[in-house]
């Protein structure tokens, strides 16, 4: 038997994705014996963010303030405009490659089954920047799942009514990967997507 705040604490534990009941059982023990002074800090700066962590009214990405750092900064190129499903997708290319333009993050993915749609991810909003005539170029950088080749999709149409020109990150043959540990249906969609060596 444990008591009935130690088992709110292990209920509450296992929001976070991929916590089930036996690790959030760890962690509550280890906040317990071992860490209290580190609990008490993770519920001060917990309380904090769900109170002043909101949404940039541009892009949707978080941000304490109305206009994130990025939206807001003069050095980003206005005319790209990339689209993410998540702040960690935004994140990841932020560190990963040169890009330089603005971002758009959905917050998710189309998926009609689980009751997201268009007005969910905000899509009202980004028709509203695509119709301001500022974008040229809006590249969709959706996952390769089945619901994120569905929300590119919807994406490309969208920028093309609106005389966008949409594009997406190439998908395929990791660099230094070898083929013949390379998963079938990356290899197809490589050998489908395949391109001209330049000069």
């Amino acid at each position: 038997m444990t008591t009935p705040l130690l088992e709110q604490l292990i209920d509450a534990l296992r929001c976070l994705p991929g916590v089930g009941q036996k690790s959030a059982q760890r962690m509550a023990y280890h906040l317990l014996e071992r860490e209290r002074a580190g609990g008490r800090r993770l519920a001060e700066r917990l309380a904090e963010a769900m109170e002043k962590v909101g949404h940039c009214e541009r892009c949707r990405d978080f941000s304490e303030t109305p206009v994130c750092a990025i939206c807001a900064s003069p050095a980003r190129d206005t005319r790209t405009l990339c689209v993410v499903e998540t702040p960690a997708d935004r994140l990841a290319i932020e560190a990963a490659t040169g890009y330089r333009g603005l971002y758009f993050v959905l917050q998710g993915r189309l998926s009609p089954l689980d009751g997201i749609g268009p007005r969910e991810l905000g899509l009202d909003r980004l028709a509203e920047r695509l119709a301001a005539g500022e974008i040229d170029e809006l590249i969709v950088a959706t996952n390769p799942t089945v619901e994120g080749e569905a929300t590119a999709h919807y994406l490309a149409q969208l920028a093309r009514s609106h005389g966008v020109r949409p594009s997406r990150p190439a998908h395929g043959l990791p660099l230094g990967g070898e083929l013949e540990y390379t998963d079938r249906g990356t290899l197809a969609h490589a050998f489908g997507t395949r391109a001209e060596i330049q000069r």
